[in-house]
């Protein structure tokens, strides 16, 4: 998790469903339906949601279209500078310095996203100013917690060598059972689930018990956190 999107993502869904129902659920009720672990993509939680809520559901595209309304304020494809939406209060929660760090100490890194490819692409390039990371972003590969976008990265950063291990942090149930599918299916690889808690999360403690019980390996404080827990 590199970012907090509490204030994006969270709030474009709030904003979209209410546009939709005149109801806004509240960041728990959202929180509830991602640790079911299946509704990774927004816009099908934003459905689900809707579904759940009763009433007419709005044709898929038309959401999608209200829900880059807010989150980017323009076309995806355009100019970032031109964005108006959600997207600009973004806060990051680590710095270019941590990415330096992990490849100073050998280790490849790469980023498994459900995000837009240009919300990526934004985040990682212009605002991290990460030089063509390695990216699964949504469209790349199926939706977590299927594992293909994972498998795919671990190979393009392993280039055909077996490595000690492999490690994904994410904040979802989601995240965590795209490890233990990856596991289901490479075996022969060894595999580490790192959960980490959303900054927007009331009582942390529960939100950690879920994603252990989801199967997390371990869970650090902040995606900071990381680099010393997987050298101790």
């Amino acid at each position: 998790m590199i970012r907090d999107v509490a204030g994006s993502y969270r709030r474009a869904l709030q904003e979209t469903v209410q546009h939709y129902s005149s109801w806004r659920p509240s960041p728990q009720e959202i929180d509830a339906l991602k640790g079911e672990g299946i509704w990774n993509n927004d816009w099908d939680a934003s459905l689900e949601l809707l579904r759940r809520h009763g009433g007419d559901l709005p044709a898929r595209g038309d959401l999608i279209g209200v829900f880059s309304g807010y989150y980017f304020g323009g076309d995806p494809e355009s100019d970032p500078s031109e964005w108006t939406g959600f997207i600009s209060d973004e806060p990051l929660l680590v710095e270019p310095t941590f990415f330096e760090e992990l490849s100073s100490r050998g280790v490849r890194w790469g980023f498994v996203s459900g995000a837009e490819p240009p919300s990526a692409r934004y985040v990682l390039q212009r605002r991290l100013g990460l030089n063509d990371p390695a990216l699964i972003a949504m469209g790349d590969a199926p939706d977590k917690p299927d594992p293909t976008g994972l498998l795919r990265l671990a190979a393009t950063l392993t280039a055909g060598e077996t490595p000690e291990w492999i490690t994904y942090i994410g904040d979802t149930v989601a995240d965590v059972q795209t490890v233990v599918r990856a596991r289901e299916r490479r075996p022969d690889l060894s595999w580490r689930s790192v959960g980490v808690a959303p900054p927007h999360v009331e009582n942390v403690t529960a939100y950690h018990q879920q994603l252990l019980d989801a199967g997390a390996d371990f869970i650090v404080g902040t995606t900071r956190d990381l680099l010393p827990a997987l050298i101790n």
